[in-house]
């Protein structure tokens, strides 16, 4: 029997089952949560792609180049190559789905958004993960009706099945009753970001714990670019993580300021002419953590949305100022809203080539959990569209192969790395890698946060895999001596292009090794204009 096991029932997940199920291949979608409570529906602002339905030109080239300059070169041009070119085609595939982008008089209506030059983003209000989740899930169920999706919703992912660098499928734990079932066959990693290693300080769902890339990376999978950790410049805090409030905010008008000599200082728009406020969001995010420790401003930035219209108010940003409201018991019509740098995305992540093959056969990933498309530095509007393009490449790359047969079958042994961390652990590792790897970073605090970390070892051996990936982090830190993107050195403030290359972590018997990989020539794609 042919069957594909995907891990996470997202964006990525879910448009990988699909792919696959139009492919004739049934698959599996392994789940802790149903899609309903994945990390693609806290997505608010909105999806690029190059429609131009605004006339102002744009074009999939120019999308490319906004997306590589805005993580500084570092991404996998053919990846991005790919994504921006296909692009309109995700667009207008969402659309024939239902999903209710706000319009023009005629046709989609798109919106700015930081790092780019051209409005591109299609949006649903600033709900547009939950409305386009809703479609993609909708799609999804018709065939799981059919047989070709088989659900385990509510199943922890325990380790892949390796044997002689192939992936032979996947051992998975029923929450509910405990039991452990192996899974063989081909596997699709989409388990999205990290959240869950810094745990009160991002706008993602903790249940993202980051265990499935601990595991991975420990049994031998490639990672790239672990230092690169984007914050997002605006978030508020409530119970248990960081608040996103959404760079739509800002891209339908919205003002940073800090209070300077009793005045308001809208910094960004003196700083940045061209596009101020809209700025990419580790420019945006450096300039906030800098201006707050200037000797003649306040400790706060707020965000400045009193002169925004009624009607987008109305249309446009109805459910931003309803959360506002909710949350912190301002009106932001009305009053300007404290705003603060959380971590949001993680460029970072399994290292796959553009065809979201791994190092290990048969073992692919596409989404959040992947590094190829965003670089140093990820667009807004850019996450939803990796994750819709990359399951469904991901997908694609499968049904062009060979696939190899695929079986379930009971586990009754012990399971080495299925104790969930201790609070504790999870905590200390959190404060380590805060301490070391927030906006601003230098090598002492490096070393210092590798040290406490060697401690942590001895101390908690049953966390080793998670111990493991914020080792990699730290390191891969400590390695990229230069800025770039959301990575800033203050002791290597300058880009070094000699180091325009992804830094791939592997381990090997409990032991990480870096290196540099340059980066593939980009093909030429007439299609892309």
């Amino acid at each position: 029997m042919k069957r594909i096991h995907i891990i996470g029932a997202g964006l990525a997940g879910l448009s990988a089952a699909i792919t696959l199920s139009e492919g004739g291949i049934p698959c599996s979608l392994i789940s802790l949560q149903p899609s309903e409570r994945a990390q693609s529906v806290l997505a608010e602002g909105g999806i690029n792609g190059a429609l131009d339905t605004m006339g102002e030109g744009d074009t999939p080239a120019q999308h490319f180049e906004d997306t590589m300059r805005g993580g500084v070169y570092l991404a996998d041009p053919n990846a991005v190559d790919n994504l921006t070119r296909h692009a309109p085609e995700i667009l207008r595939w969402l659309e024939s789905l239902g999903v209710p982008f706000n319009r023009t008089s005629e046709d989609i209506a798109l919106r700015p958004f930081g790092g780019q030059k051209k409005r591109r983003t299609a949006y649903a209000r600033s709900s547009t993960g939950k409305i386009l989740m809703t479609a993609v899930i909708d799609e999804a169920r018709k065939f799981e009706a059919r047989g070709l999706i088989h659900r385990y919703p509510r199943h922890e992912f325990l380790r892949l099945l390796t044997d002689a660098g192939t992936c032979r499928g996947v051992r998975i734990r029923d929450c509910y009753t405990g039991e452990i079932c192996d899974l063989t066959g081909a596997v699709i990693l989409c388990s999205g970001g990290m959240n869950g290693i810094f745990p009160g300080m991002t706008t993602g769902t903790t249940q993202n714990s980051g265990d499935v890339a601990a595991v991975c990376l420990a049994q031998g999978v490639a990672f790239g670019n672990l230092e690169m950790l984007q914050y997002h410049p605006t978030t508020i805090g409530i119970p248990g993580k960081r608040c996103l409030v959404t760079e739509a905010a800002r891209g339908e008008g919205g003002r940073l300021y800090i209070e300077r000599g009793g005045e308001k200082w809208y910094f960004m728009e003196e700083k940045y002419p061209e596009l101020g406020n809209l700025m990419p969001r580790d420019v945006v995010a450096r300039e906030m953590y800098f201006v707050r420790r200037q000797a003649d401003t306040g400790d706060q930035v707020y965000l400045d949305m009193t002169a925004l219209p009624e009607e987008t108010w109305r249309n446009k940003l109805s459910d931003l100022r309803q959360e506002l409201m909710h949350y912190l018991a301002l009106d932001p019509k009305a009053a300007p809203i404290p705003v603060q740098e959380g971590i949001h995305y993680f460029m970072g992540g399994i290292l796959t080539d553009e065809e979201h093959r791994t190092n290990l056969r048969d073992l692919y990933a596409a989404g959040e959990c992947t590094c190829q498309y965003h670089g140093a530095n990820r667009l807004g509007g850019n996450s939803m569209l990796g994750a819709l393009y990359g399951g469904r490449r991901a997908a694609q790359t499968v049904l062009q192969g060979e696939i190899p047969d695929a079986a379930e079958s009971p586990f009754t042994g012990e399971e080495p790395l299925s104790t969930p961390a201790a609070p504790a652990l999870i905590r200390q590792i959190s404060e380590i890698l805060l301490g070391a790897m927030g906006i601003v970073r230098k090598e002492a605090a490096l070393k210092q946060a590798l040290s406490r970390l060697d401690a942590l070892h001895a101390e908690y051996l049953r966390g080793e895999y998670r111990i493991l990936l914020a080792r990699a982090m730290l390191l891969s830190a400590l390695e990229r001596r230069e800025s770039r993107g959301a990575h800033y050195r203050e002791d290597f403030p300058e880009k070094d292009e000699a180091l325009r290359k992804p830094i791939a972590a592997a381990v090997q018997d409990g032991t990480i090794s870096l290196e540099f990989r340059p980066l593939p020539e980009r093909r030429s794609h007439a299609g892309n204009t």
